[in-house]
């Protein structure tokens, strides 16, 4: 029997997260179809204010990887926009000109940046802050220009003020009513709010309205009804969102608000559903995550014809930290005639709490500054709980642990994700679960915002008794309980010699593995036994299948090895050559000083590759990347050490090898450290007669200083220490680890101690050399075999370049 056609418009968190539910449910149900306008996989929205720092990748908030599509044999669209359907036929149109059938179609468009319809609104440097194109807009602009003005002081707001701040701007927020985010806090919450953020650097204007942006064609500042003006470069709007319908109102689905559906997120038109931010339930529209994840449950269960009561809409509650600080509020914040208060303030610790009453009932709580009881105050409010109920409770010292234990099963533990005690307890008891993130990888509680982190902890003391340890295991994946240490000594015992193996012989409860562990299992394999294992290319990251990294509009980056940044004329030509021949979009250099080739096109890869003759600079790799140095003693009037030959040894002997995670070195040549060290994860600093080895730095989106490992007198030494230093990180660091967590997790001291004795770094040594021996340079067997490199590509099938 053939499968029907799921088809979903929106590649946002409702629509994927009513996916994932329906793979649960009936895994093989659905031949599944996504299109989703954005060029990237599903990410997070909540920690977009992540990416508009500077220092967060698209990758470091995606909730699904393009892997995950391509296990779950999900077609994915990315960059493309559904234009029109036709209901009677039952078909969709995109602005790519393709047509698709659908038995069953989902609607998940969620919603638009609302933009003030101000004089002025249209001119260059507005901009909305609701996706990556708007983050990536204001970092550009932060990059030339100092002044930025905020319009909206909400969540979204103050996020992007945040932001702005963190990339060096000077920041005005602008706000039409007199205190801070008051949809969500009361006014004495807000001022607490205001306070800390002034201290943290931003400048607020309340009770403003705007009137005009100032400007000619590019924005010059912002004009109020009181007269007064602002100069302001950048103008960001967060006012509010509204839903995205239009495809709905041209195509004849029935919109108010939203788009109207049941209970069971049925539109008007037969075999038409809508989910998420675009979606009106019962007269309400809903923009946070946890009645989005709700609607997507009772979605799932509508299709796989899973009896149920459908979708009863959602009490709301907002739980956040905003710029550092944590605030909760639900159900009525401000009081009125009916209502009473019990407000706490401790302004010594900078909390504050405030519990609406009504009829001896709890109606409502604003938190800020110690927001630990958020949880249990919904649930409370949500049965209309004696006030007693809550005030008992808390009159006695409790731990964490017993607090859980007078929780009913139904208390939802994870406000964003729906999961409630009971569901988590049964997890634990059923599934043997033992960490933090096997109850995240089961369950999916404390994927999204985190902050029920503490309470899942709490649940796992209360679970597991005296068998709990805060430290506990961290599994390889949801896939299976085991950590990797369990892992890699079941494959030494058991002399397991593949991925599947592995999956089948440990009892993987997904027989398939997911995107997670499939790759982490091929590098534990390859490293165990480097000389006999056949690397499993289908076990790999895309981008490391392809030797290029996907760029967001689909194309790829080339980026050619140049050995401690050096180069020279006869390669420059190629590359020049290369970029010309196949219209390359960008010629850029690189932070790790190499050159990258960006806009190329998935047909082109192998023909470039051949007509570069050079090998992969790997900037895809799990492994070493590259070695940054700079100019050294030889052109350097500070120079002390051959900074650029030591930094060039390095590179050639480690080049190839695998990781964990990616490895990015650094070697100086004196105090003044020009190539940065400090922040890689090694970094070389020459001194006069001796080398300084400082490891586990990032640079990253958590910022870590390295710790000083050792001083040496010798390049001998050096390599000595840095091949030991690799190899016992190869050894020991979990997959997707870098350095400075492996670093803060195993202890500086730790690692000293380990690699202090000298007979431990040979024989780490003799490890690392057998590995490296082993590796297979595809580029050095078939970059002069251009039929094998097609075939090389050709093989590769992902949903980023299905189009």
């Amino acid at each position: 029997m053939p499968k029907q056609k799921l088809l979903l418009i929106g590649n946002g968190m409702a629509g994927i997260r009513a996916i994932e539910e329906v793979l649960k449910l009936k895994p093989n149900e659905f031949e599944i179809t996504v299109f989703g306008s954005e060029p990237y996989p599903n990410y997070n929205r909540i920690q977009l204010s992540k990416v508009l720092q500077g220092d967060t990748d698209v990758s470091d908030i995606t909730l699904n990887e393009w892997q995950w599509y391509e296990d779950n044999n999900i077609r994915l669209y990315p960059g493309e926009t559904v234009i029109n359907i036709d209901k009677t036929n039952q078909v969709v149109f995109t602005d790519k000109g393709r047509e698709e059938l659908y038995d069953k179609l989902i609607i998940a468009t969620g919603s638009k940046a609302f933009i003030l319809p101000l004089p002025g609104a249209d001119k260059e440097g507005v901009t909305g802050f609701r996706d990556i194109k708007d983050c990536e807009k204001m970092i550009e602009y932060s990059k030339k220009y100092k002044k930025a003005a905020v319009i909206g002081a909400g969540l979204l707001g103050l996020e992007a003020a945040r932001g702005l701040l963190n990339l060096g701007m000077e920041v005005d927020v602008i706000h039409i009513n007199d205190y801070l985010m008051d949809r969500q806090l009361d006014e004495s919450a807000g001022r607490l709010l205001e306070k800390e953020l002034k201290e943290q650097g931003m400048n607020f204007l309340l009770n403003k309205q705007t009137v005009e942006i100032t400007g000619d064609e590019k924005v010059s500042g912002l004009k109020f009804n009181d007269g007064e003006e602002i100069e302001a470069d950048l103008i960001v709007m967060a006012v509010g969102i509204k839903p995205n319908v239009a495809l709905a109102i041209e195509n004849g689905i029935k919109v108010n608000q939203g788009i109207i559906v049941n209970d069971y997120m049925e539109t008007e038109t037969p075999n038409i559903f809508a989910v998420g931010e675009c979606v009106e339930h019962q007269e309400m529209v809903y923009g946070l995550v946890a009645p989005l994840y709700e609607q997507g449950q009772a979605l799932a269960k509508q299709l796989c014809g899973v009896t149920g009561v459908g979708y009863q809409g959602t009490v709301v509650s907002t739980q956040l930290k905003v710029s550092g600080v944590d605030v909760f509020s639900t159900g009525k914040i401000v009081e009125d005639k009916n209502t009473k208060s019990i407000k706490v303030f401790d302004e010594w610790n900078g909390t504050y709490k405030k519990l609406i009453v009504e009829d001896g009932k709890l109606a409502g709580a604003v938190l800020f500054g110690d927001t630990k009881d958020g949880t249990r105050l919904l649930s409370l409010i949500k049965k209309a709980a004696n006030v007693e109920e809550y005030l008992n409770a808390n009159d006695s010292e409790q731990s964490g642990a017993s607090l859980v234990a007078e929780m009913p099963d139904d208390e939802l533990i994870c406000g964003c994700n729906g999961v409630s005690k009971g569901t988590i307890v049964d997890a634990i008891n059923t599934k043997g679960l033992t960490s933090l993130e096997e109850v995240k990888g089961c369950t999916n509680a404390s994927r999204s915002c985190g902050t029920c982190k503490s309470l899942v902890s709490d649940l796992l003391e209360y679970t597991l008794g005296d068998d709990y340890n805060e430290n506990q295991k961290v599994s390889v994946c949801g896939c299976t309980t085991l950590s990797r240490d369990e892992v890699i000594e079941e494959i030494k015992e058991k002399g397991l010699t593949h991925t599947r193996e592995v999956m089948n012989v440990l009892g993987w409860k997904n027989e398939e593995g997911c995107s997670k562990c499939k790759p982490a299992l091929n590098y534990y394999l390859g490293m165990l036994n480097p000389t006999d294992y056949e690397d499993e290319k289908e076990s790999r990251y895309v981008n490391e299948r392809l030797h290029a990294n996907i760029q967001k509009d689909g194309t790829f980056s080339v980026i050619p090895r140049m050995y401690g940044g050096v180069t020279n004329a006869v390669d420059l030509r190629k590359i020049a050559d290369a970029a010309d021949k196949y219209d390359v979009g960008m010629i850029k250099l690189t932070g790790g000083q190499r050159i990258n080739l960006l806009g190329v096109k998935k047909q082109d890869l192998p023909d470039m590759w051949a007509d570069l003759g050079m090998k992969s600079g790997h900037a895809y790799q799990k492994g070493l990347r590259t070695v940054k140095t700079c100019v050294g003693s030889e052109f350097c009037r500070f120079g002390t050490q051959d900074s650029t030959g030591m930094g060039i040894k390095l590179e050639k002997k480690f080049e190839g090898i695998s990781g964990p995670h990616k490895l990015k070195m650094a070697v100086s040549a004196c105090p003044r450290n020009c190539a940065e060290g400090g922040i890689k994860d090694v970094g070389i600093v020459g001194l006069d007669g001796v080398w300084e080895l400082h490891v586990g730095g990032n640079g990253g989106t958590e910022l870590r200083q390295g710790d000083l490992l050792c001083k040496v007198k010798t390049e001998d030494e050096v390599m000595e220490w840095v091949g030991a230093y690799l190899q016992y990180y190869r050894e020991t660091g979990n997959y997707l680890e870098r350095t400075s967590g492996w670093v803060d997790r195993l202890g500086i001291d730790h690692v000293k101690e380990i690699l202090a004795v000298k007979e431990t770094r040979d024989e780490l040594n003799e490890r690392m050399d057998i590995a490296l021996d082993a590796i297979q340079e595809p580029w050095s067997e078939v970059i002069n075999n251009e039929e094998t490199l097609r075939e090389l590509y050709e093989k590769v099938n992902v949903p980023s370049i299905s189009k």
